[in-house]
Order: structure tokens, then C-alpha cells, then sequence
């Protein structure tokens, strides 16, 4: 599952991804924009600078802009640095691997076999995936900026 990490830090760098390059962007102008918390966003932002994703620029005039092009930074990327593996299960982690406890044999383990395949088809579409095509799936989505709130 998706954290809430994770969601904020997508839809952040979003928004910075649909800024006009090279513009800095405030922590404050993305969590209004996004309806983010501010504290946890600032913790998220770091966690991505720091990864190289993205880059600051401290005083005025300063702020946060994507530190590569967005087509060149994809969900799986991002949902690492955020969540840790894609793997369902530890034993079928590329980046994490540790073995069941419990597994008798994890060559013949049919539970393995199947998380395997959910790793891989997961892997190849968030890998596959980057903030320009979120952008590009927004516009033709209809471009809602802020999750939909259904009161009856």
C-alpha cells in the first residue's frame, strides 16, 4: 500500500514538475496549492534533495526546483525513496531480500512465485512511469489539482 509519504511526495513533485523551469517554488506555495501539511512536506522535500532529485536554493528568490527533467524521474524512483522495495514479501526484494522465516523451500515456494510476478509487474509499471507522464495523465484526466471530497 501507497503511504501517505509517498502520495504527498508524488503530487509535490508534480507540482514542481509543472512549474516553468528553473522557477523555485516555496515549501508553503506547494502545501497550499496541494493541501499538504507543511511540516511533513518540508521533511519529504529534504529526503528528495538529498537524493538528488531535487534542488534548493536558500533566500529570497529561493526554493525547491526538480534538479533533473521530470521524464528522466519515475514513480518507482520516487516510491523507494519514500516506502523502501516494491517487493509484497521480503524473500522476492531486489533491494531488500531477506528469507522467509517460515519457508521450507523457496525454490518450490508457489507463494514466492506469484509475489515474484507481482514484484515484476509492479516494478515495470512504476519504473516505467514518470512525472511527465503523470502530467501528461492529469491534463488528459482533466487536470484536478486536489483530491475529490465527497460530502452527502
Amino acid at each position: 500500500m501507497l503511504s501517505n509519504k509517498a502520495k504527498y511526495g508524488i503530487r509535490a513533485l508534480m507540482y514542481l514538475a509543472a512549474q516553468p523551469a528553473g522557477r523555485p517554488v516555496l515549501i508553503r506555495e506547494i502545501a497550499e496549492k496541494e493541501s499538504l501539511p507543511k511540516k511533513f512536506l518540508e521533511a519529504i522535500l529534504l529526503e528528495f534533495k538529498s537524493a538528488g532529485i531535487l534542488h534548493s536554493r536558500p533566500g529570497k528568490g529561493g526554493g525547491y526546483t526538480l534538479n533533473r527533467p521530470a521524464k528522466s524521474v519515475t514513480l518507482g524512483r520516487v516510491i523507494r525513496l519514500m516506502d523502501g522495495p516494491l517487493a509484497p514479501i521480503p524473500c522476492v526484494s531486489q533491494t531488500a531480500y531477506a528469507p522467509c522465516r517460515d519457508c521450507i523451500d523457496e525454490a518450490s515456494c508457489a507463494i514466492r512465485a506469484v509475489m515474484k510476478e507481482v514484484r515484476d509487474a509492479t516494478a515495470k509499471v512504476l519504473d516505467g512511469t514518470t512525472l511527465a507522464d503523470l502530467l501528461e495523465k492529469k491534463a488528459r484526466l482533466g487536470g484536478v489539482t486536489a483530491p475529490l471530497d465527497f460530502h452527502i
